[in-house]
């Protein structure tokens, strides 16, 4: 008796009949899946890092105007 089935009408997955899972057998679908995940990861890795460094400029343009502020006595 075979441990796994063909899905109908997608060959590239089979159905795993000792648990009934789909199991994705195109390696090249999956590698890109992957790609896709990882990308998606540095995207937002990127807009945290970018978000973080527009909150220090922010901050220390605040700093700046406060002591240029104070060295002209508030005008």
């Amino acid at each position: 008796m075979p441990r796994k089935k063909k899905v109908e009408n997608n060959p590239s997955l089979e159905r795993d009949l000792s648990n009934s899972a789909i199991i994705n057998t195109n390696a090249d679908a999956y590698a890109a899946r992957r790609s896709q995940i990882k990308a998606v990861e540095n995207k937002r890795k990127l807009d945290e890092q970018q978000t973080e460094d527009i909150n220090n400029l922010k901050s220390d343009v605040a700093e700046i105007k406060k002591m240029l502020q104070k060295l002209t006595g508030g005008k």
